[in-house]
């Protein structure tokens, strides 16, 4: 799928870029690839530099406020300075590079709902920025994410929705300013003792670490608890495991040893 985007910089008779990605489909930790193109306009210019920026909506909590924004988490220039003379076309292949930590927006051929993602093009000429929307990226789970995404529908656990939460998980190494909640709603067998359960990935080259938040909502007469987990899944031993029976254990037992769970 190509998406092609036509901006025109600058006023009336400026250059226009074109982006064109080749697949707006990636995975974290991959490539986007694609080429953009700035044609001049009815007179030269000198362009100072042309960057691409991925994306995402974030939610901010600021006192007792809370808010959405979108906030570029990956920037990338894909060329520097140089003179266009009117009429001139310059084509600029890029390769561009998606963190590992990128909040994943797609998941078996669905787009998960509460997720943004896009990559922007942005052009300098004579010191005036001018940014163009957001292309659409789609963004795919790895492995690892697939594997234990798909123990929690095994087990029953029904996808309720997701976003990306600005700041940093305690005890977790990560690179970005945010992470994203995957929300699901109980499986039959943890009625009554859970709301939903929240999902959390952080991955890297070589290992993906997953948070878990049990979420049970306080009654009239009940005080509200979260249970939290951590646990690290290998790339290299990621076949060796039952997921399903292992986040079935652990989940028994953390709800069991808070009471929640006869």
């Amino acid at each position: 799928m190509v998406f092609k985007r036509l901006m025109q910089a600058m006023g009336v008779g400026g250059p226009a870029v074109e982006t064109v990605l080749a697949n707006p489909n990636c995975r974290p930790g991959g490539q986007l690839e694609g080429a953009v193109t700035v044609t001049g306009g009815d007179h030269a210019v000198d362009i100072s530099y042309v960057a691409l920026g991925l994306m995402t909506r974030v939610e901010v909590e600021s006192g007792d406020n809370e808010y959405a924004t979108n906030q570029e988490f990956q920037r990338q220039h894909v060329t520097g300075a140089f003179r266009l003379e009117a009429g001139q076309r310059h084509d600029i292949p890029f390769r561009f590079d998606v963190p590992w930590e990128t909040p994943v927006t797609e998941l078996y051929g669905r787009h998960l709902a509460g997720m943004t993602m896009g990559l922007r093009t942005e052009l300098e000429v004579a010191r005036a920025v001018d940014s163009s929307d957001l292309d659409a990226v789609a963004v795919h789970p790895l492995p690892a994410q697939e594997r234990l995404l798909e123990a929690l529908l095994r087990l029953g656990f029904r996808f309720a929705r997701a976003d990306v939460e600005r700041g940093h998980i305690y005890g977790v190494h990560q690179t970005l300013p945010f992470y994203q909640e995957i929300e699901f709603y109980p499986a039959p067998q943890y009625t009554g003792a859970m709301n939903q359960l929240e999902v959390t990935f952080i991955a890297d080259p070589r290992q993906l670490q997953v948070v878990l938040e049990l979420d049970k909502r306080g009654g009239l007469f009940t005080e509200g608890r979260d249970v939290f987990g951590r646990f690290t899944m290998d790339y290299a031993t990621l076949d060796q495991t039952d997921w399903a029976a292992q986040l079935d254990g652990w989940l028994r037992q953390s709800l069991q040893r808070r009471g929640l769970f006869g």
